[in-house]
């Protein structure tokens, strides 16, 4: 019996959503680990990912894919180099998961402050660009956020062996592989649906929704707007 892509996207929010309740309340030592172990991972195995990307960049040449969106799509050993040394970059990045920015006293003694939290599950839709499953996906760790990774279909070969790397460094560091989900970007392939008739992924557990062009392709900067993410989020909560 064929399960439905509205029940298969539910099940996979859900399964973000309990994931990012751990990953909220991971040892920072925990998520280190994770990303260092991803990083010696995209070393070790570079020629396996790149025998991957070397299907997408095969069909996306057959297809008569454009020249700057093929550059985009292919990965060589110097992007790979620099893939992993974004991950340890970002390792070495303060965790500001708990940090509290400001505090004041009410008139009545009660003590207020500004915490920094995860957002919980983020839905990163991006083009295909396997990289950016990597920055993506590190950052939202970094930051205590699970994220569903729904890549262009283009990249499907090259973002399912980058997930796996994910995954495996994950469940090295004694955090949860559903922390990081690519395989929203396989289920809207086989169903052809678009990225813009994901209803039933956003009523599941309403995530925050990114697109490509809202992340920006510098560790530091991005780190910035998902913390201002953050603040505004915080404080429409705190406004209810």
């Amino acid at each position: 019996m064929t399960v439905s892509i509205e029940l298969q996207m539910e099940q996979m929010g859900q399964r973000a959503k309990k994931a990012a309740r751990v990953l909220s309340a991971a040892a920072p030592a925990a998520k280190t680990q994770a990303l260092r172990a991803l990083a010696a991972l995209l070393i070790e195995r570079q020629p396996d990912i790149l025998k991957a990307n070397a299907l997408d960049v095969d069909a996306a040449k057959a297809a008569n894919m454009d020249a700057p969106r093929l550059d985009r799509l292919t990965l060589t050993p110097r992007i790979m180099a620099d893939m992993a040394d974004a991950c340890l970059h970002v390792a070495e990045m303060a965790d500001e998961v708990g940090v509290i920015e400001q505090q004041w006293q009410r008139p009545n003694g009660l003590m207020i402050g500004k915490m920094r939290i995860p957002l919980g599950v983020i839905a990163m839709i991006f083009e295909s660009r396997p990289n950016v499953t990597i920055d993506a996906a590190i950052l939202c760790l970094k930051a205590g956020d699970a994220v569903i990774l729904r890549g262009g279909s283009e990249a499907l070969h090259s973002n399912t062996a980058l997930a796996a790397l994910l995954r495996q460094a994950l469940e090295e560091a004694g955090l949860p592989a559903d922390v990081a989900d690519d395989k929203l970007a396989a289920l809207c392939h086989m169903f052809r649906e678009r990225a813009g008739d994901l209803k039933a992924l956003a009523e599941s557990f309403r995530p925050l929704l990114v697109s490509a062009d809202e992340l920006a392709y510098d560790e530091k900067a991005c780190a910035k707007n998902l913390t201002d993410a953050s603040k505004a989020h915080l404080n429409a909560v705190a406004e209810l």
